[in-house]
């Protein structure tokens, strides 16, 4: 045994934190330990070295683990392109566009178990140990005859399974002993044991509820995490501004110049890798926020056009909101707009869409002396090179194709006045270009803004992914958990009926 999955009484319930926090206190007590995730669905997606396509939250946990991400760490990822389909992709590449009941019955779901099973199987024959994480709730029976990234997986591997459950919700007994009654008895025999996350209070007063568990379920609570702030890590989804952990507004660090500079993020449907703005939000006296109404542009320095999986239908909604016309008077007026990948597609003269959307031939908003011809074949890579006088690392996630017809040379795209558009995510990442572009979006927003000068984006995820190593090792039975990882579920835990006690 050398493996444990990390399941979640729902969504969003701490299945990414915890994973990475055990991958962490793991890496630091010199274990050689890789993260797993058999099946993501999410639009904030990451490329590897080797130029495969993951879930960015797998790569923020190799990072807590210490090791290159790799697609092996997680071997299908789904892209929702609207609500009822998603763009499948199996070992980092895009294999097809699929309805959700085309992918859950007819049996492409579980065609695909002997991939994740083997790039498992992979992962355990090269690391000492491998910790992976489930998705949504392994409770969720009406998919469990396909289920290939909860149960499913854990029986065919073998692997014991914790149950992470958020309390700030309320109801997270109820959620645990419920988890375990509706599985199958197969399935219950591999729960090992709950894990109480996001505790705010006195745990003394939690550890009546606690022993009562226990006897209920034979099962015992393997920690108690208390709720903290500010480690928000690389959602799948959602808005948050990860590094400071506040949903819709970044929390501000005192400025190092006399101003803040404010930063507007269009909040476009199925938007994409948003955490490229976390970086801008690590800086002191940088406020992030997302919005969605024209007048919330009013007092932004720089507006972001994120990435989006949908780069026309994004279009439309801007347009519907008044947000295109509020982009167009400030470009009129030399005041900073950045589109980042779909956002850097929206600002283009013309797009030509017969793959995403298929709507044909589109008006983009016409800021940028640009051409955007989506192809078929989907661009994954990790380019270097310098912007700004400044040395530059991103990577690129897109099915358009940009041609440049004028303007300043930009990374990949361009600049026209105070309007810039990439390809490339992740590029504000890299600490001297981001300060050089602050502080040119300062000057043409007349503010009196200066970046700091040793702030480094890399130093604070190691912290944070520090912190959350803290937490299981000072609030978490970590002795248990090293049982489990390396001996399985321990045998004879009891069967729950549905309905008892």
């Amino acid at each position: 045994m050398n493996g444990l999955l990390v399941a979640g009484t729902t969504s969003d319930a701490g299945k990414s934190v915890v994973t990475a926090g055990i991958c962490r206190w793991l890496a630091r007590k010199g274990v050689k330990v890789a993260p797993f995730k058999a099946q993501n669905m999410s639009l904030n997606s990451y490329v590897t070295r080797e130029g495969a396509e993951i879930g960015r939250a797998q790569a923020m946990q190799a990072a807590a683990a210490r090791v290159e991400p790799s697609a092996l760490m997680n071997p299908v990822l789904l892209k929702p392109g609207s609500d009822r389909s998603s763009q499948v992709v199996v070992m980092g590449r895009p294999v097809g566009e699929l309805s959700a009941r085309g992918y859950h019955e007819g049996g492409r779901q579980a065609s695909l178990l002997p991939v994740v099973t083997e790039a498992l199987a992979e992962l355990r024959a090269s690391y000492d140990a491998v910790i992976c994480e489930g998705a949504g709730s392994p409770a969720e029976i009406n998919l469990r005859h396909n289920d290939i990234v909860n149960m499913g997986l854990a029986r065919a591997a073998g692997l014991p399974v914790v149950v992470v459950g958020d309390i700030d919700r309320g109801g997270v007994f109820a959620s645990f002993f419920g988890t375990t009654a509706l599985l199958a008895a197969e399935d219950q025999a591999l729960v090992a044991g709950y894990l109480v996350n996001k505790f705010r209070g006195d745990v003394s007063l939690l550890e009546p509820g606690l022993e009562q568990l226990r006897a209920l379920t034979g099962r015992p609570a393997l920690g108690v995490l208390p709720y903290a702030h500010g480690l928000g890590i690389d959602e799948e989804d959602g808005l948050r501004v990860s590094l400071r952990g506040a949903v819709r507004e970044s929390v501000v660090a005192p400025p190092h110049g006399a101003d803040v500079l404010r930063v507007a993020v269009a909040a476009v449907p199925l938007m994409s890798n948003f955490t490229d703005v976390d970086a801008l939000a690590a800086e002191p006296g940088v406020v992030v926020r997302f919005v969605d109404r024209a007048e919330e542009l009013a007092d932004a320095d720089l507006v972001v056009l994120p990435g989006t999986r949908g780069t026309v239908r994004a279009l439309a909604w801007l347009r519907e909101r008044g947000l295109a016309q509020a982009i167009a008077r400030r470009a009129a007026e030399g005041r900073p707009v950045l589109g980042i990948c779909g956002g850097f597609q929206v600002l283009a003269e013309r797009i030509e869409d017969e793959v995403e959307s298929r709507a044909g031939a589109v008006d983009g908003l016409g800021l940028l002396p640009v051409r955007v011809r989506f192809a078929v074949e989907k661009t994954l890579a990790r380019p270097v090179g310098e912007a700004l006088g400044e040395a530059v690392e991103g990577y690129e996630i897109h099915h358009g194709v940009a041609d440049v017809r004028g303007g300043e040379p930009f990374l990949d795209g361009c600049r026209v006045g105070s309007v810039w558009g990439t390809h490339w995510h992740g590029s504000l990442e890299s600490d001297g270009f981001r300060r050089a572009f602050l502080r040119r979006v300062a000057a043409d927003a007349g503010r009196a803004f200066v970046p700091a000068p040793d702030t480094s984006f890399g130093a604070l995820r190691e912290d944070q992914l520090d912190r959350l190593g803290d937490l299981i090792e000072q609030h978490a039975d970590t002795k248990a958990l090293l049982r489990l990882i390396e001996r399985g579920a321990p045998a004879g835990l009891p069967f729950i009926a549905p309905g008892a006690p």
